[in-house]
């Protein structure tokens, strides 16, 4: 850019007091008034552009200057990764080396960042070797620039260990990382047992080392850790810092500590947006009612939803099947202009599929601008739980067509699609195309959609010979798929052997033993019946009862097995006895030697 047209006088503004103040006390000091040179001023400029988001024109004053020394590559370097530039960052740092500038400290540092950034190991070895050789590694910002790239770029966290060990100073930033490190390859017991060394040593932690400290207790699921993570937030007085203290609520809701994540909500005498949707999402997946209720009383307090708190509380009404708050919610998303984001589409999609109403989930998906690979996911799901498996196949053939690659989740969405509709032999073309033409390795779950998909179809003995057939032991859901299949089938000795398979696998599965004692029962294997029932009074634990609800005039009603308790259950009960005539009426008769009354739950 041309210095001309910085000095452009098209537009005249009056000089700001301040700064004439200041002109005025530098003509009557009697220290003498020393300019700064061009370069340095080039770079302060160019270090503005890049804090503004103005890459090109940053880049054009660097091209334009005459005088370039190590501090203006830096800031250039420095720029360049500031704005997630990794390679250009690289580049420029090669474009330094070759016009003979020579590196200091802070270049070293940042040129760590972009190799970090592109996950280039090689090159991150290689200006660690130049560091050596200019004699910048025993730097603070050097050796903890390296302790971040070796533990994002190894295979193990051994290079970035060592480089720790051998630092000759340490500040929280340097153990920071290093907690971080293990952390973000899912090893919450390596953050957390350097956290614990770290107080140990009398290190002086800063709220970031508590933060990722209670996100490893939480990747590990461990509320034993947190608490101790949380008594150590107490012990040097971080309670009051409010993204702290978001981190220790977050670790509670994914723990699943929610007495004391709640208890700990309405302790905090401070809350931000962040607050409010730690909880909101934490709740979502275990209690959606409760979260609807914090997200109402978020609101009442004066705070306005962001696309976060919003992608948690459609969850929350696809988890209750309630539509008519989650249309009233959807209404909110158009009304802040926020329909354009994908994250909330997406979770529109699963709602009103899971409520119902799948034509409203093919509209949202046909008017998205983009869709990413769960966009196509959730559709295909929703096709395939309301039994649209042809649907469910198409948008499969549209997805790929449209260049998006499937990965195992979107094939046990179309194999479950195909398994509820009997659409058994395209099933099975999806479950030989995924190794052959995309290298997926069937899983456990791949296994037990196939299993269901051959079950449901009345072939039990294929599915068994694939069950012989898998490259690794098979679990109780694949066992568990052909119990299901025999059991509807009417199959007793395949039905029995599949049991038998899961119990010795899950001995305490409830369900399975009376599906198993049912078996013996209508097979007349009395013993064997008194042997299982006699199994499931020692474990002590009943079978879930079953529970629904339905959504009538916006309020919610729930119904579980076998009670007659609640002011409408005279009316539902007469509904079904209605039903059962006009079943009786059609043709159907229940099959009642398969189906045992149950004295665990009385049904």
């Amino acid at each position: 850019m041309s210095t001309r047209k910085l000095l452009s006088t098209t537009h005249v503004h009056p000089i700001p007091l301040i700064v004439r103040n200041s002109l005025q006390c530098s003509q009557t000091c009697n220290t003498p008034f020393l300019p700064k040179g061009p370069s340095i001023l080039a770079t302060h400029v160019i270090k503005s552009y890049f804090e503004k988001g103005l890459i090109k024109e940053a880049r054009i004053l660097f091209d334009e200057m005459h005088d370039r020394d190590v501090v203006a590559w830096t800031t250039m370097i420095t720029g360049y990764i500031s704005c997630n530039h990794h390679n250009h960052g690289w580049a420029m740092f090669c474009e330094m080396m070759k016009y003979g500038v020579a590196p200091n400290a802070f270049t070293i540092s940042s040129v760590l960042k972009a190799c970090k950034g592109i996950k280039a190991l090689s090159c991150g070895t290689l200006v660690h070797g130049l560091g050596i050789k200019n004699g910048v590694e025993g730097s603070l910002y050097v050796d903890n620039a390296l302790v971040d790239m070796y533990a994002t770029c190894c295979v193990s966290m051994d290079e970035a260990c060592m480089v720790f060990q051998d630092m000759n100073a340490k500040n929280p930033v340097s153990w920071t990382t290093l907690i971080t490190g293990y952390t973000h390859r899912g090893d919450g017991y390596g953050g957390f047992r350097v956290f614990r060394q770290m107080l140990l040593e009398g290190a002086e932690p800063n709220p970031f080392s508590f933060s990722i400290a209670a996100r490893a207790c939480a990747s590990i699921g461990s509320h034993i850790l947190g608490k101790q993570v949380h008594a150590a937030v107490t012990k040097h007085r971080f309670e009051s810092n409010l993204p702290v203290m978001n981190s220790i609520l977050d670790m509670y809701c994914r723990c699943g500590c929610l007495p004391e994540a709640k208890q700990y909500f309405h302790e905090m005498t401070e809350k931000d947006l962040i607050t409010w949707n730690t909880l909101i999402a934490g709740l979502e997946r275990s209690d959606s009612m409760e979260s609807l209720c914090i997200f109402l009383q978020m609101e009442s307090g004066g705070f306005s939803p962001n696309c976060f708190t919003l992608t948690s509380v459609i969850s929350a009404c696809a988890n209750l099947a309630i539509l008519n708050f989650g249309q009233q919610v959807h209404s909110g998303i158009v009304r802040r202009g926020l329909h354009k984001n994908l994250a909330l589409a997406n979770a529109l999609i699963d709602m009103y599929a899971k409520c119902g109403n799948i034509i409203d989930s093919r509209k949202i998906f046909s008017e998205m601008s983009r869709a990413d690979l769960v966009s196509w996911t959730s559709m295909m799901i929703g096709y395939g739980a309301h039994g649209y498996g042809k649907e469910a196949v198409a948008l499969f053939d549209e997805m790929v067509m449209s260049g998006t690659t499937p990965d195992r989740i979107v094939f046990m969405a179309v194999l479950t699609a195909c398994s509820h509709a009997g659409l058994v032999d395209e099933g099975l073309k999806y479950f030989k195309s995924m190794t052959r033409d995309y290298n997926i390795t069937p899983d456990q779950e791949i296994y037990g959609c196939v299993v269901d998909l051959l079950g449901r179809a009345g072939r039990i003995k294929e599915a068994y010979q694939l069950i012989e057939s898998m490259p690794f032991k098979p679990n109780e859901s694949v066992w568990g798929a052909l119990l299901g299949a025999c059991k509807a089938h009417e199959l007793p000795n395949m039905g029995e052997l599949a049991a038998l398979r899961v119990l010795n696998l899950r001995p305490n599965m409830v369900g399975t033993c009376i599906m198993l004692s049912n078996i013996y029962a209508a097979e007349g294997k009395w013993g064997e019946f008194a042997k299982v029932r006699k199994h499931i009074k020692g474990i002590g634990d009943k079978k879930e009862a079953g529970r629904s609800w339905i959504e009538v005039r916006n309020q919610v009603y729930s119904f579980v097995v076998g009670n007659k308790i609640g002011s409408r259950n005279k009316w539902v009960y007469e509904i079904l006895d209605l039903l059962v005539l006009h079943m009786k009426l059609a043709g159907y008769e229940c099959h009642s030697d398969y189906l045992i009354y149950d004295p665990e739950d009385g049904t």
